[in-house]
């Protein structure tokens, strides 16, 4: 009898740990010398909760001071890689009033963006799928950044009244010419080969090899960067952007983005539009007039002001204007949006300001306010640990 009850309750810890592994939202397999972190929330395309952002920061954290472990690789589970922030679920805590957890989950999040940025170790991200808003921001500062066929990237914020935060302003502001505020007003999405193209990844394949670099990865017993970098080449395509890619349109998008406003690029693409022969422009056109206006008005200058900063300057900042969307003291347009877009889906948000012209320069200055001394500023480990420049 004895032995009976003791072999059941093995059996129940063996089966409450597999459930345990089986319904985290991050998973993690151990290799030979490396540890891989996997997003596991496949039916939300692994949209990022405050548990998950802080369950990478403590995995992260660990393994670097890990002798044992000598890189990082970070992959999804499913057809998503990361389609960035849980937005629904940050809606029904706002709704909730639950306003502090969603500042510790921004600070969460910033926190781990920025180790990623300052990781001492190799750091793979494998893109293959939806890869969106801080779905860049917690890989895309990591060393190596594969992508496939199957990846689409894209900042869509400002159709949810919102920002491309997570160390967006920091990665966007350094694509070729104006392609980031293009990107960041448009909320257009860039593929596999696009994010080579433009310097977002440094390595590509087919979804159908990936399992053959993943395994080749993952018997590496070097943590040699050139090693690491060769690995993942080995399987690699050489690809160039085709006709249609909004590349080959760079040549406009910095004629008409490279303004100092919102209404000097729209009325340059109101331009654009009258003498084209397609309805690219357009189209363009009608996605930035769908967006909030605040909300453009507020990342073109996010965009601007991280040409000239680092990561850490950069995250303090979209931490100032992520809680200054959240604290709705100037508009709900985060909330409005995410309602219109994701909750009930009337795809019809009533925008406050709701035209451009009714956006004052004191609205947008109020984002970029420092915190005063009853809301502390983002604090990130500078002096520990060196930011990029």
């Amino acid at each position: 009898m004895l032995y009976m009850m003791i072999s059941r309750t093995r059996s129940l810890k063996i089966i409450v740990y597999f459930l345990g592994f089986y319904f985290s939202s991050v998973l993690v397999e151990g290799r030979a010398k490396s540890r891989a972190a996997i997003l596991n929330r496949p039916s939300a395309l692994n949209a990022l909760t405050a548990s998950m952002a802080a369950r990478l920061k403590r995995l992260y954290e660990s393994w670097e001071e890990n002798p044992d472990i000598g890189f990082v690789l970070m992959k999804g589970n499913g057809r998503a890689f990361c389609s960035g922030v849980d937005t629904v679920a940050l809606h029904r805590l706002l709704n909730e009033g639950k306003v502090y957890e969603c500042k510790r989950f921004f600070e969460t999040l910033y926190k781990f963006v920025y180790l990623q940025g300052t990781y001492l170790k190799p750091h793979v991200a494998i893109f293959d799928g939806i890869t969106m808003g801080c779905g860049g921001g917690i890989s895309l500062p990591g060393m190596f950044r594969l992508v496939t066929d199957k990846t689409v990237f894209s900042h869509p914020e400002t159709q949810l009244g919102f920002h491309p935060d997570a160390g967006a302003s920091f990665y966007l502001s350094r694509l070729p010419g104006y392609l980031g505020e293009y990107l960041a007003l448009t909320g257009d999405k860039l593929n596999g080969v696009e994010m080579i193209a433009c310097g977002l990844a440094t390595h590509y394949c087919l979804n159908a090899r990936l399992a053959w670099i993943e395994e080749r990865l993952g018997n590496l017993m070097n943590d040699d960067p050139a090693v690491i970098d060769s690995s993942l080449a080995q399987y690699g395509d050489l690809v160039y952007p085709d006709r249609s890619s909004i590349l080959r349109r760079i040549d406009t998008i910095d004629k008409c983005f490279s303004h100092d406003t919102v209404e000097e690029i729209i009325d340059s693409l109101e331009n654009e539009a009258a003498g084209a022969y397609d309805d690219w422009c357009k189209t363009v056109l009608r996605k930035m007039k769908e967006a909030s206006p605040l909300s453009l008005k507020v990342t073109l200058r996010s965009i601007r002001e991280g040409r000239f900063q680092s990561l850490d300057q950069c995250l303090a900042r979209e931490y100032r204007i992520s809680l200054a969307w959240i604290s709705k003291s100037v508009s709900n347009d985060f909330t409005e949006g995410v309602r219109a877009r994701l909750v009930d889906k009337d795809f019809a948000p009533k925008w406050y300001p709701a035209s451009l012209e009714e956006v004052s320069k004191d609205m947008v200055e109020y984002y970029f306010t420092p915190l005063g001394e009853l809301e502390p500023e983002l604090v990130l480990p500078t002096s520990l640990r060196e930011p990029y420049i």
